[in-house]
């Protein structure tokens, strides 16, 4: 897969994570069913290798499924094995260089001028702004300066509101973990889940927001 053409177009990436492995697997499978395409399973969470395994039979091979918080070069072999066709990592770890040897792509962490560097020389689709939460839209403003090609993701603490401001601001894409999950992955209305969802696809289809990372 592309996956910074995916990045692009959808402009929305979900990041499920949770304790309960059966609820996680419901949360994914109501995501793709509300229409978000593109999707994270973070292995902090419990059984995040068979939940993957799982939705990725669920979901056929054509879906864009990915799995996060991938830090050991085991980590990303794992994952692969469990059917992820992308990778995302919170940090420069040994799994971003695995995923290349892999042949998957990346989404890198980063946060710093320096990582940033480092992450696209080590690869990367795009990088991880993380956690975006700690600079806001502002300093993803700041890092555009410098690196006006670099594919950014801002990923923490981004709510529904705050997506479209860093689109706006440049970001290809938006990666939304808690905010939009809500209490999905340890078994919340699945209903609550749709409508957020719903919120957040809205958000990210604005034409207000510029598309393809490109400053308005």
């Amino acid at each position: 897969m592309n996956l910074l053409d995916e990045l692009r177009r959808h402009r929305l990436l979900a990041i499920v994570r949770g304790p309960d492995p059966d609820a996680a697997l419901a949360a994914v499978l109501t995501l793709a069913g509300s229409g978000v395409a593109l999707i994270e399973v973070s292995l902090s969470g419990a059984s995040a290798l068979d939940t993957i395994r799982r939705a990725r039979a669920e979901l056929g091979d054509g879906f864009a499924l990915g799995a996060g918080t991938v830090l050991s070069a085991g980590d990303a072999r794992a994952a692969a094995d469990a059917g992820a066709t992308f990778l995302v990592t919170p940090a420069l770890a040994p799994g971003v260089g695995e995923a290349g040897r892999l042949g998957l792509p990346v989404l890198a962490g980063a946060l710093t001028p320096t990582e940033v560097y480092q992450a696209t020389a080590a690869g990367a689709a795009a990088v991880k702004l993380f956690p975006a939460s700690l600079g806001g839209p502002g300093y993803l403003s700041a890092l555009r300066d410098p690196f006006p090609g670099t594919p950014f993701v801002p990923v923490g603490g981004v709510d529904a509101d705050g997506a479209g401001e860093y689109l706006r601001r440049g970001a290809v894409a938006v990666g939304v973990g808690s905010p939009l999950l809500g209490d999905a992955a340890r078994g919340g209305d699945p209903g609550a889940l749709r409508e957020r969802a719903a919120a957040f696809l809205a958000a990210v289809a604005s034409p207000q927001v510029a598309a393809g990372g490109v400053r308005a």
